[in-house]
């Protein structure tokens, strides 16, 4: 079995915190000084890191951060029982909503991005979820 930390960079840590907190109903863990908190609630921990706009995002990148709105292959999906409720609750926390909420044959999801322009969705699923589809 393979744990997995899901990490987030973000340049406003107390900020963050709120948003987090607010949207997902976590809690915080552990502090690491300054620079970085852990979140706990969801099925693996989220540390939150402050890393400043216009640093370098890799020792072997030559690409800045940005916290505007971006893509990146990655991304969370959030699992819900009340989808409806649960971008309400992220909305209300600050999240961006970039697509309502869409309905299939194995669940509902919902677009959006946080407040440091990472892009992430609300799955709510219904019937047999993925099952509906998997071959």
């Amino acid at each position: 079995m393979v744990d997995l930390l899901v990490n987030i960079d973000v340049d406003d840590l107390d900020r963050a915190i709120a948003f987090y907190t607010g949207a997902f109903d976590l809690r915080i863990g552990r502090r690491f000084g300054a620079d970085g908190v852990e979140l706990l609630g969801a099925s693996a921990p989220i540390y939150l890191l402050a890393k400043a706009a216009g640093t370098n995002s890799s020792p072997s990148s030559k690409q800045p951060r940005d916290y505007r709105r971006h893509w990146t292959p990655v991304h969370l999906d959030v699992v819900v029982t009340d989808i409806d409720a649960a971008v309400a609750r992220a909305t209300a926390a600050g999240a961006s909503l970039e697509r309502a909420v869409r309905t299939s044959n194995w669940g509902k999801l919902a677009l959006l991005a946080d407040p440091f322009g990472n892009g992430f969705c609300l799955v709510e699923f219904v019937g047999r979820g993925y099952d509906e589809i998997a071959s």
